[in-house]
């Protein structure tokens, strides 16, 4: 049970973050913190099952987040 929230908490919230920035407007920096939260659920569901290439996938990704909330949220202000 807790496995399948972590599983959709990671793919409702990329999905929304992606379409967010898709929007290309004055939110879309929001898009890198849902990506931000999906990152941190996909790391835990990869590491609850064992998939390491989906961790270090996800830790680049986060890499790649936190440059996109820097640059769209704290850079631009």
């Amino acid at each position: 049970m807790l496995l399948e929230l972590i599983e959709w908490i990671g793919c409702a919230t990329g999905l929304c973050g992606a379409a967010l920035l898709a929007l290309n407007n004055r939110y879309s920096g929001w898009g890198f913190v849902l990506f931000l939260v999906s990152n941190v659920a996909w790391i835990y569901f990869g590491l609850l099952t064992h998939a390491t290439g989906m961790v270090v996938m996800q830790v680049g990704f986060t890499a790649t987040s936190l440059m996109g909330v820097w640059r769209w949220m704290i850079v631009t202000r």
